[in-house]
């Protein structure tokens, strides 16, 4: 049992590899978070309504989304590092471009680009992770994750400074961070073996006939619909400056961080994954509620966006780890089936708010956002059973994983008593 905990509870030490492709994966999920702080100002400067603005979202994650299902075709005939690296320089190409457009549609054209190479890393940079971590596979969730947060913490701090002094900052730094993320990855990650079994286009569509991946995502999806709302359509209300939106936001993603590392797994440890993810659920439809009801109320309005980070790390977690575990395909494949369902949520999501917030005022999209948060524990009851054999499985795994490490202590102090034996 001390085996077990201590590999579990030990997701850091790792290999350079590994540490290269999580610097990376800070860098590319900054693009979550970098644009809200200048969401206001965008709308400003290029006479655009909250709802066109809100397409920066759209058209990141809606192409994210769709390229997901090209992940598994490209990276297991380019294999895993080259796929990693050419997602890495689509992205350094058109943050970039973004950063030099003067139009909105300029901007949201380019960030359909970026969104593509988005996809590319981010698939693949998850099954690099859990291929090559120490620790075993709840470790290797829990370092992505980690990364995930602190890149949506960096995000928007990154995004107010630089916003502050013109919108482009943002895309241009991106750019810049990932060219150095591209170096890293080519410098350290060594070339993996290709898959034996080429992947189909079709594979992750079919992978989601699969009642536990497609309830899993359907609930993401839910959950997404609620989380990019008050991500994409909050900055609007709270009528804020651009620095002063960057520290909101950053306070936000360090939650999203701390939680998704300290919190899920105590949560999920003391609850099982089912309660725990209900429970989560529940607690984040009411805070969305909140929202809806003191839309107008600044100070409400920013405490109850700050406190959704905690939900949005938890659920992160738990659910990654449960979707990888419960799918019964190849981690890629799954990963790929469950980002093509979860970000086609989080995409429509912005774009709804701004058009229901034209038509029906402030607060509707946020009644909306907690329906949908709402909603997803319903289809997640339908699974139930599924989330105990998830957790069943993720027993075996941990199980497994401390029995692998404990050989090789043994191994390398029976290593170290011959190399003292010999010489004394």
């Amino acid at each position: 049992m001390s085996q077990h905990r201590t590999a579990a509870a030990n997701p850091f030490r790792q290999p350079k590899a590994v540490w290269a492709v999580a610097f990376a994966c800070v860098i590319s999920f900054m693009g979550i978070g970098l644009v809200d702080p200048i969401l206001p100002s965008l709308s400003h400067d290029l006479h655009a309504t909250p709802s066109q603005v809100s397409l920066l979202f759209t058209s990141y994650l809606v192409v994210t989304a769709v390229a997901m299902l090209v992940t598994g075709f490209v990276s297991s005939r380019i294999g895993a590092k080259r796929t990693l690296a050419a997602g890495l320089a689509v992205i350094v190409v058109f943050s970039a471009l973004a950063g030099a457009s003067g139009s909105i549609s300029g901007i949201v054209g380019f960030r359909a680009g970026w969104g593509l190479g988005n996809a590319l890393f981010i698939a693949t940079s998850l099954a690099v992770i859990v291929g090559s971590a120490s620790g075993g596979f709840a470790g290797a969730v829990i370092l992505y994750e980690t990364a995930l947060g602190i890149g949506i913490a960096i995000g928007p701090l990154l995004g107010g400074e630089l916003g502050g002094i013109s919108w482009r900052g943002p895309f241009l730094g991106v750019a810049v961070l990932m060219a150095v993320a591209l170096v890293a990855t080519l410098a350290l990650v060594r070339p993996t073996p290709r898959p034996e079994r080429r992947a189909s286009v079709l594979d992750p569509l079919k992978a989601l006939r699969h009642r536990g991946l497609l309830t899993m995502g359907l609930t993401a999806l839910l959950y997404n619909w609620g989380f990019f709302t008050v991500l994409g359509y909050a900055p609007f209300p709270m009528d804020l400056g651009t620095h002063e939106l960057g520290y909101v936001f950053t306070g936000w993603g360090v939650l999203v961080a701390v939680f998704s590392v300290f919190g899920a797994p105590r949560l999920q440890e003391r609850l099982g994954i089912a309660k725990a993810l209900y429970l989560n659920l529940a607690l984040f439809a009411a805070d969305i509620l909140a929202i809806a009801l003191f839309t107008e109320d600044r100070t409400v309005l920013i405490v109850c966006v700050v406190v959704a980070g905690a939900f949005i790390g938890i659920n992160n977690t738990i659910t990654t780890q449960a979707v990888m575990t419960a799918a019964p395909v190849e981690r890629p494949t799954a990963s790929a089936a469950y980002g093509f369902v979860r970000f086609i949520g989080g995409g429509l999501a912005p774009y709804a708010a701004g058009r229901l917030a034209e038509h029906s005022g402030v607060h509707a999209p946020f009644y909306a956002g907690a329906a949908a948060v709402a909603a997803g524990i319903l289809v997640l009851a339908t699974g139930h059973s599924l989330l105990a054999q998830a957790e069943r499985n993720q027993r075996e795994e941990a199980a497994r994983a401390a029995a692998g490490e404990g050989q090789r202590e043994r191994l390398e102090d029976r290593a170290l008593a011959e190399d003292v034996g010999s010489a004394s």
